[in-house]
């Protein structure tokens, strides 16, 4: 019988399938009533077994040549035997060894309990990123020491995992990237995600990239009407724009981004997704590139910076139409009230550029960044 490896053996290198093997007393595999059927006959007689309620789902169906062997959690009655007969013809009722099911843990607390103490466990991330291929954790410090089991618990808890690497700093400096440390799994940081029916290609090292983001991409991007002019002032690889793109038959998208690393892979992901005649590609900082080149032209503006976009609403002003427009602002706003905090603010900001809020369409809280801090998304029609 194959089994998986055991918490016995070093964590250090890394290793998939079963974590936690059912080991019988004495080395034996479990004996079973079971139920004998021509392979034909097995879906058939599953479900015959499961209106019955006699299936085994601890034990694993067992092959033997033409014949399948279902485990059975009891002998069948008499009656059960003459109702399987008049349903599948061929079957016979004997005892036999079987393997069973291992049923994979579901948690990170589940996998490591009885390998890290109870104040350990308490602190094991709860919610983690998962971009493709790569899981992102944040690491807190009493956990430094076991980060390398928490990786290796990574893998195995999702199969689809090449690589898991924790936050070794926050996100920092104009070209929005933050310090990765692998953990587990191979040493790569370049990944591809799907969402939405696009794909993206992006290293997690090099550019920002957040899926939490997936509804709130969808939000914008579904309210964006055909022959729209649209600035994305900080594509990053491309998830705004190339959605709106996708969506639309008519629309002309700039996507700007002063990160080369970011505006590499935006163009890899516009021609993966087949948007080259409506995303175009911009490298520089959006103040230039708007006030040299895309002054005036905007029905809507895209403004996902949260920490900055406050500095830039002046030069999204001038980007709009002298019509006005749609902002899509983010911000970061702390509690108490971080929704009409953030409104205020920007209402001010507006107003300060020449331009006024007509409307708030929509204000609501995206995620909680850090204890009692909020990212909140604000759509305003400008005039």
């Amino acid at each position: 019988m194959r089994r998986g490896k055991s918490f016995e053996g070093s964590w250090k290198k890394p290793y998939r399938g079963i974590i936690f093997p059912f080991i019988c007393a004495g080395g034996q595999m479990p004996r079973s009533t079971c139920l004998s059927t021509p392979k034909k006959l097995a879906e058939a007689a599953i479900l015959a077994l499961r209106a019955l309620n006699l299936v085994d789902n601890n034990l694993a169906i067992r092959r033997v040549g033409e014949h399948v062997l279902l485990p059975l959690l009891r002998a069948p009655t008499p009656r059960e035997i003459a109702s399987l007969k008049g349903e599948l013809r061929e079957l016979v009722v004997s005892v036999e060894d079987f393997e069973p099911v291992v049923k994979r843990p579901k948690s990170l607390v589940a996998l490591l309990e009885g390998r890290l103490s109870p104040h350990l466990i308490s602190s094991l991330p709860r919610s983690y990123d998962i971009v493709g291929d790569i899981a992102i954790l944040e690491i807190p410090p009493e956990l430094e020491n076991y980060k390398d089991l928490i990786g290796e618990a990574m893998l195995t808890l999702h199969r689809n995992l090449q690589t898991v690497v924790a936050k070794a700093g926050s996100v920092q400096g104009p070209l929005r990237t933050r310090e990765l440390t692998v953990i587990a799994g191979a040493r790569k940081t370049e990944t591809t995600y799907r969402e939405h029916g696009c794909v993206y290609y992006l290293d997690l090292a090099k550019v920002y990239f957040s899926p939490r983001l997936a509804y709130e991409r969808d939000r914008v991007a579904s309210q964006v009407q055909e022959n729209e002019n649209v600035i994305d002032m900080f594509a990053g690889v491309g998830p705004f724009s190339v959605l709106i793109a996708k969506k639309r038959r008519n629309i002309r998208v700039y996507a700007i981004d002063m990160n080369p690393d970011a505006v590499k892979y935006l163009k890899l992901n516009i021609a993966a997704n087949g948007v080259q005649d409506k995303v175009f590609p911009m490298l520089g900082d959006a103040k230039e590139l708007i006030k040299e080149k895309l002054r005036g032209i905007a029905n809507r503006v895209i403004m996902n910076l949260p920490a900055e976009a406050m500095a830039y609403i002046d030069v999204a002003c001038e980007a709009l139409t002298h019509e006005g427009g749609i902002i899509h602002f983010y911000e970061f706003a702390s509690e108490p009230n971080p929704l009409e905090n953030a409104q205020s603010r920007l209402i001010e900001a507006v107003s300060k550029s020449g331009r006024k809020v007509q409307t708030i369409s929509k204000i609501r809280l995206v995620k909680p960044t850090a204890p009692r801090e909020w990212q909140v998304a604000i759509d305003s029609i400008i005039r």
